[in-house]
């Protein structure tokens, strides 16, 4: 599956765009309830995120470019209630 640009809205404390705190698919936008996870690599920032729908997102923010996309993906719906459904994007 083709990597998916997203829009990330960010808190800017101590640097600039320190951590997400909502993610916009077109018009859809997701609140992030919780920042579970951080880590470096080189020239990027990954985030695992819970979102305020219950599903979870790895984001990876890309400092030179400025750009953020969708790495991952985990639902949970109803339906995948206790089992774990991922979905690796690229």
């Amino acid at each position: 599956m083709a990597e998916r640009f997203v829009r990330v809205e960010c808190h800017s404390g101590y640097k600039a765009d320190e951590r997400p705190v909502r993610v916009l698919f077109g018009e859809h936008a997701l609140r992030v309830a919780e920042v579970e996870d951080r880590w470096y690599s080189p020239g990027a920032t990954y985030f695992r995120v819970l979102a305020e729908d219950g599903d979870r997102y790895v984001l990876r923010h890309d400092e030179a470019q400025d750009r953020w996309s969708l790495t991952a993906y985990r639902q949970l719906s109803k339906a995948t209630a206790g089992k774990r459904v991922d979905t690796k994007i690229n």
